[in-house]
């Protein structure tokens, strides 16, 4: 168990103190990853940037991903797709790309994306549960060329660490675990949904 996403993004950096002397940029998943991803991105004294991906819940259950999206890509289960109203899929995705819009123009407020090409890239998030978006976001970054990326997460279902294991250059996770509690919340005594203005927060820090 976690007492807080801060709590767990402590106990992350001291596992992410050996990459401290890469050409690295700490990149969170917002909103909950941003909060581990400050603290660590603290310790390592790398410079914090986002990736904006977003879930597609199942129509009966907005907690299970069917899909997840990015600016330019999407991602989904292919049997559940299939099952799925195209339609409403079809809208479901435009609605979550105006989100990732408004976002980027609310966190960013007009600045550039680092570049991050041939740089080690450590992806934070505060858990994942099916993995859709953990794994649009890791897409979505290795289109922009960068040297390695690094999974740095709290906790994973054992079945998702076998596919992440495809698709980024090592794992740092604090629990694989075999008995997944179903919820990433489930693992904290206190996760409180982040709010835009802690996000805004963190990045105008950040910038500063």
């Amino acid at each position: 168990m976690f007492e807080d996403r801060v709590d767990a993004g402590k106990r992350l950096a001291s596992n992410l103190v050996k990459f401290q002397k890469e050409d690295g940029v700490l990149v969170a998943i917002p909103r909950g990853g941003v909060i581990l991803a400050e603290v660590i991105a603290r310790e390592l004294k790398f410079p914090l940037e986002l990736v904006l991906v977003r879930k597609i819940g199942h129509p009966y259950n907005r907690e299970y991903a069917v899909c997840a999206v990015s600016r330019s890509g999407v991602r989904c289960e292919e049997k559940e797709r299939g099952q799925l109203n195209q339609d409403w899929l079809r809208k479901e995705m435009e609605k979550e790309r105006r989100e990732i819009k408004r976002r980027e123009s609310l966190y960013l407020r007009g600045r550039k994306n680092l570049d991050i090409k041939g740089k080690t890239i450590i992806l934070v998030d505060d858990g994942v549960a099916t993995g859709l978006t953990y794994l649009m976001a890791v897409e979505e970054l290795r289109s922009k060329n960068p040297q390695k990326i690094i999974a740095a997460l709290p906790v994973m279902p054992v079945e998702f660490k076998e596919k992440l294991e495809k698709v980024v250059e090592e794992i740092v996770c604090l629990n694989v675990d075999r008995d997944y509690r179903g919820a990433v919340g489930a693992y904290y005594r206190n996760f409180p949904q982040v709010t835009d203005e802690e996000v805004v927060r963190a990045m105008a820090i950040e910038r500063r």
